[in-house]
């Protein structure tokens, strides 16, 4: 028989992303519809080791499902990758009578949650909140499809100056280590070519496209490139190639930053984290440990942890060859 959880823990951890604050809004919630106490643990980890926590109930999470961010704040924490810092930790929940921990966050908050479950057999329940949607084991995580509005409405935007003054736009997009945000935003934003850390493009099939492009008439063009892409060390040096091989383009450098992980949270994302909030919360109670809520195939899936951290998603071959029909 699972122990009764009586109280869980929720924090946030790693980068924010929108859809946070309503992941923590559906884990307080399904905690006071099935009368569990909820405690709030503010700075991730280091707020753990800290105690720095707070009750939590219904009230507390009024009209936060439309705000970006995160209202538990985050950090990084050094000290808690230290077994000293994780028996700290372990110390503060079993003090305030925590029985279970919902861990909103990246791979790398996933690895502490795994750990410290290995080393002192604490409940643990994993939401993916990351802008970058390269966690395996869900289609898509908290913030990703906000993201892809953000960055299509701004390349929108973008595109109406290229257009005025005949320029070539390079648009730096967040992920370091996966294209989704740049391969999704490049198709939806109608980009001439999209540069991703998974295909090799080269310098000279880029410019080559280019080239083609300009002899079919377009009179600017928009790049979407992934800040992980290897095609050069940065876009500024990728800039300075274009222009010294290509000096009929005028070419500009956009870089996104951090306004992608900004803003209110689409209706998606809403959605799908008073979701996932739910099921972490339900499936702790069942007695469960140890694994990710994620959404596969639109339905709310349980992933091992360890799964979902050394997995890796595969970029979608098929939008990859939709991409390279749409910039003819």
């Amino acid at each position: 028989m699972p122990t009764k959880i009586k109280k869980i823990g929720v924090l946030t951890s790693g980068g924010d992303s929108p859809g946070m604050n309503a992941a923590i809004r559906a884990v307080v919630r399904t905690c006071a519809f099935h009368n569990i106490e909820c405690i709030g643990i503010y700075r991730g980890y280091q707020g753990m080791i800290e105690g720095d926590f707070k009750e939590m109930g219904p009230r507390s999470v009024n009209n936060i499902v439309n705000k970006g961010g995160t209202i538990l704040k985050s950090a990084r924490s050094n000290e808690f990758r230290t077994p000293e810092g994780r028996k700290t930790a372990h110390e503060k929940l079993v003090s305030a009578g925590v029985d279970a921990l919902v861990v909103i966050g990246g791979d790398g908050s996933f690895t502490g949650a795994e750990i410290f479950n290995e080393e002192y057999g604490f409940p643990v329940m994993g939401i993916p909140g990351t802008i970058d949607n390269d966690i395996f084991g869900t289609s898509h995580t908290l913030g990703y499809d906000t993201a892809l509005n953000t960055v299509v409405e701004v390349i929108d935007k973008i595109r109406d100056t290229a257009s005025s003054h005949n320029r070539l736009f390079f648009v730096e997009v967040m992920g370091r280590d996966a294209g989704h945000i740049a391969l999704n935003a490049g198709i939806g934003a109608g980009a001439e070519e999209i540069l991703i850390p998974e295909e090799d493009l080269g310098l000279d099939r880029l410019l080559d496209s280019l080239k083609r492009s300009k002899a079919s008439g377009k009179s600017s063009s928009i790049v979407v490139i992934a800040e992980g892409d290897k095609i050069g060390k940065n876009v500024f040096e990728l800039k300075d190639y274009v222009e010294a091989n290509l000096p009929e383009y005028d070419v500009r450098v956009s870089v996104l930053g951090h306004m992608q992980r900004g803003g209110s949270p689409s209706c998606f994302d809403r959605v799908l984290a008073s979701r996932l909030g739910v099921k972490a919360v339900e499936s702790l109670i069942e007695g469960k440990t140890n694994y990710m809520v994620g959404l596969m195939n639109d339905k709310v899936a349980l992933t091992p942890l360890e799964q979902a951290i050394k997995g890796h998603t595969e970029i979608d071959r098929e939008l990859l060859r939709v991409s390279d029909i749409m910039s003819t």
